[in-house]
């Protein structure tokens, strides 16, 4: 099987001959990685199963003062710290101007000048557009992630209005991104945390999900399958988003969601892309126990189809290379 026959199977819930992986990595982890096996171009050997295309366009991070880089929303991203993603240090949208700050061109031809070369260097990868910061999180990252929790109490009307620009934006991206020869829609929107959502379930449905299962109604139409990235303990959405039309789950982070059971309750329904431990097993484990959750994983989880394997998140600095390099290992030789 070609790696994407082995997801395609994987999300149809049959038995590849491979269980499907994905590995990604943060700066400092490659850093360290690539060091550890002497060899910067250590990422060829690694057998990953998707191709991803992202839809902001070429010019769409600047840097605007040292160590801080403007996206193409204009918010503006401190990456001192973390070279990243960053943190946000700056406002875009308020009460005031919810209604009229310029938003960015879904239209824009550069969203997708890549696409078609991507597309025809990639036909044995299962291809996927991503849409990151997608709803919520685009939401306060332009507005303050308290302006927006506190409004869905006190000011409903302010969050609508801002999440419904978002959705525009968004809905116009997809109709483009689905014309072109891509399996896949993905979208990222952490609604998370450690103990559950942020929002709670009630102000998720209210506010979150109306325009979610819009989102992925259109993919959806376009005969493409629809992933969620969101980190965190939010299983108690899964019905809601197999209801909606989700059909692949990532992060499927192991610290906050019981990887087995939720393969017993939901694994007819969904596909789930990750389950590998960064938060304790790979940067505080063995080799031996990053083996042993590997090859547990894909024997549980991965049965009859229904897993794309990866770390939970993209690899962080902190974990070691050789429980890296043994996860790599693992999974170019599961069956």
């Amino acid at each position: 099987m070609t790696n994407r026959e082995r997801v395609i199977a994987a999300i149809e819930h049959r038995q590849p001959d491979r269980t499907p992986f994905q590995i990604g990595f943060t700066q400092p982890a490659w850093a360290r990685y690539a060091a550890y096996v002497g060899d910067v171009d250590a990422a060829s050997r690694i057998d990953n199963c998707l191709a991803m295309l992202n839809t902001a366009p070429a010019d769409a991070w600047r840097e605007v003062r040292p160590n801080v880089w403007r996206d193409e929303w204009g918010v503006e991203w401190d990456r001192s710290v973390d070279p990243d993603i960053g943190v946000v240090c700056n406002r875009v949208v308020t009460a005031a101007n919810v209604r009229t700050v310029p938003l960015p061109d879904a239209s824009d031809p550069g969203r997708y000048a890549s696409f078609p070369e991507t597309i025809a260097g990639a036909p044995d990868h299962y291809r996927v557009s991503n849409i990151g910061f997608s709803l919520y999180e685009r939401a306060w990252t332009l507005a303050g992630m308290e302006e927006v929790l506190v409004g869905m109490v006190a000011d409903k009307s302010f969050v609508h209005t801002l999440l419904d620009r978002i959705l525009e934006v968004n809905l116009e991206v997809i109709e483009r991104a689905c014309s072109f020869g891509i399996d896949a829609m993905m979208f990222g929107d952490d609604w998370g945390q450690q103990t559950g959502l942020q929002m709670g379930i009630a102000h998720w449905r209210e506010f979150i999900l109306p325009r979610v299962a819009r989102m992925y109604g259109a993919v959806k139409a376009h005969g493409k399958r629809v992933f969620i990235h969101s980190c965190g303990k939010v299983d108690e959405l899964f019905p809601d988003l197999i209801e909606a039309g989700l059909d692949v789950f990532n992060p499927f982070q192991p610290e906050v969601i019981d990887v087995e059971n939720a393969k017993r309750k939901f694994g007819r329904d969904l596909t789930f892309y990750g389950g590998i431990s960064t938060q304790r097993t790979l940067p505080y484990g063995s080799v031996q126990q990053v083996r042993d959750e590997v090859r547990r994983l894909v024997a549980v989880v991965g049965r009859d189809g229904g897993l794309i394997a990866a770390p939970a998140h993209a690899i962080p600095g902190d974990a070691k290379p050789e429980n890296i390099e043994a996860m790599i290992e693992m999974l170019q030789s599961a069956q």
